[in-house]
């Protein structure tokens, strides 16, 4: 891989492929426009490299956009050729990579350039749970193109680049120096559409490098490696990460390695790639007792595209309730609904364990047994409840805690009596809501033979076209 700062459309292709396995498509293609004075000479491949080589053992298809070529634009050949390259690789059912650095809307072609974007849109939408889509943005990302990275299933950016559909200065009552809306700190902070952003280009390609062979080449492919870790290992001490699913989940991952996605935005939730025993295993988890409608919103997402790509979701339970403000009141119901949707209506194996409290309908919707887990596991200091036990036995046993003479004794005498009899690992269990109250340092071992157990699963749904959010 190169060391330099800034690399070329070339460039970044050779860093992202194996050395030499880089086989371009399209080399010839230039602009038809001549509008402006454009000529053929002026845009060489019209402005974007294409074509094809391997990550690994796998095959990709990637396009390069090239800014010294009119900015990167897209026009009528540009976008024609990254549609042709969206038509080989699903019909091999292979990965495509975007390497991005692109103004936007080539204005000198009009509607020609329009209809363009319109192409790639559509190319991409019908890809889209058919093979994996991953997109780097290395310079602008404007306009239109950042719809092109939005629909791509992971993003990722250099802290120098810029993504936007109005410039910070076209926003009303903005300007850049105020708010830098396009900058890589405020959309991988405050927006979904960046997976991490990266310190340099290079940063960019290892990521990009490194979740292709995580994850399985297309819809009917899987993702399995030989496994170099041992399968039975213990973790002793885990227990003291409660509280903490990213820690849980390096923990019991093969060779401690786990790719996160989107652990700037968010941050009450964690989501990404394991592998137990050389299985990808798609992982979502609390990581904050309160749920947000943001947090609910990135797991969701997360679980459906593992759903598309046959990818087995686990998820680390710790939670106590849904964040309360004015801000998350506008949209926690219909974010709780749509992570409750995608988990019931997944149809890959999903197993739940339970580290913390497990409280109220913010439990219900992290994977239940009640809308769909297939093995749900529990730690022995779990809780499984309505709501705290002191706030259930301040409404259960309001009469008598009043006419108290001692109303602390009180309610520490009916919490404990609720603790006992509603809100353990085990009364659950009791009920067949768990499955087994497991060791926190055989959690590896139990996860993957749930896993091994659950490999040939088959569930099917009622015919329909689709989810309707």
């Amino acid at each position: 891989m190169s060391d330099k700062l800034t690399l070329s459309a070339r460039e970044r292709i050779a860093s992202l492929l194996d050395d030499l396995s880089f086989v371009e498509i399209g080399s010839m293609v230039t602009a038809r426009a001549t509008d402006f004075n454009i000529t053929p000479d002026r845009t060489p491949g019209d402005g974007v490299v294409t074509g094809y080589g391997v990550v690994g053992d796998k095959l990709v298809y990637v396009y390069s956009q090239d800014a010294s070529v009119l900015g990167g634009s897209i026009g009528e050949m540009h976008a024609k050729k990254i549609a042709a390259l969206y038509d080989m690789a699903t019909k091999v059912g292979a990965p495509v990579v975007g390497l991005i650095d692109c103004s936007g809307l080539r204005l000198e072609e009009g509607t020609d350039a329009l209809t363009a974007f319109g192409r790639i849109y559509k190319k991409s939408a019908l890809a889209s749970g058919v093979i994996p889509q991953i997109a780097g943005i290395f310079g602008n990302c404007g306009g239109g193109a950042a719809v092109l990275a939005s629909l791509a299933d992971f993003t990722f950016m250099t802290k120098g680049a810029k993504v936007f559909v109005n410039s910070p200065n076209a926003l009303s009552e903005n300007y850049q120096e105020k708010l830098d809306t396009s900058s890589a700190d405020y959309v991988g902070s405050n927006t979904s559409l960046v997976d991490k952003v990266c310190d340099s280009e290079i940063d960019v390609i290892t990521e990009i490098r490194n979740l292709i062979t995580m994850l399985p080449s297309n819809n009917e492919d899987e993702a399995l490696v030989q496994c170099t870790d041992e399968i039975n290992r213990t973790i002793p001490g885990i227990e003291g990460f409660a509280g903490d699913a990213r820690a849980i989940l390096q923990n019991i991952a093969d060779d401690n390695m786990f790719v996160e996605i989107k652990k700037d935005y968010a941050d009450d939730v964690v989501a990404g790639f394991i592998r137990l025993n050389g299985a990808t295993i798609g992982t979502v988890g609390n990581q904050a007792r309160l749920l947000t409608s943001e947090g609910a919103a990135k797991i969701s997402r997360f679980v459906s595209f593992c759903d598309s790509f046959s990818i087995p979701v686990l998820s680390i339970t710790d939670v106590s309730g849904f964040a309360a403000s004015v801000a998350e009141e506008k949209h926690i119901a219909v974010a709780a609904g749509h992570l409750a949707l995608s988990f019931a209506d997944a149809t890959v194996p999903k197993v739940s364990l339970i580290t913390g409290d497990a409280f109220g309908s913010a439990y219900v919707v992290m994977n239940s047994r009640s809308i769909g887990a297939d093995v749900v596991f529990a730690w022995p200091k779990a809780r499984v409840a309505m709501m705290d036990s002191e706030m259930a036995a301040k409404i259960i046993c309001e009469d008598a805690i009043n006419s108290a003479d001692d109303k602390v004794a009180a309610i520490k005498e009916a919490k404990a009596r609720i603790d006992e009899e509603q809100a353990s690992a085990l009364q659950a269990a009791r009920r067949g809501y768990v499955d087994d109250i497991i060791e926190p340092d055989a959690t590896r071992k139990r996860v993957i033979a749930a896993f091994e157990m659950l490999a040939t699963k088959r569930e099917e749904r009622p015919v329909k076209k689709h989810f309707t959010f």
